[in-house]
């Protein structure tokens, strides 16, 4: 059999639930903290963007757990607590706000606003 490569962070369970099929698999444990924290950011990226993808409200729940659990390895990494988690929502909601009013922008000549999907300095 072909060996697939993934070289990414995966879970614990995973190298349990490979080699209970029968199968085999090469695992080393991340011990450098930064290296894992890298990891960690990757696996949200690829969690987010697998979330965004869904179409069902099962497989919301299923990937919105998936990264809920990568958020909460990296939160812990970075010993972030409950409380600051609490705040830096709240500030961020105070100076943004939430989603009800369903606002999608078209279009904006305010060079000030920056957006995580554009690039900096592109502007039509």
């Amino acid at each position: 059999m072909s060996k697939v490569y993934y070289n990414k962070l995966v879970r614990d369970r995973i190298q349990a639930k490979i080699e209970s099929k029968g199968e085999q698999c090469e695992v080393r444990t991340l011990n450098d903290d930064a290296e894992f924290e890298q990891e960690l950011l990757k696996k949200v990226a690829e969690e987010s963007r697998a979330l965004a993808h869904v179409r069902s409200r099962a497989d919301f729940l299923e990937e919105y757990a998936d990264l809920m659990v990568a958020l909460d390895a990296l939160t812990e990494l970075l010993d972030i607590t409950t409380a600051e988690l609490k705040l830096a929502m709240e500030e961020n909601i105070e100076a943004k706000g939430l989603y009800k009013a369903r606002h999608f922008l078209h279009w904006s000549d305010d060079s000030d606003y920056t957006s995580n999907e554009t690039p900096q300095g592109i502007k039509s």
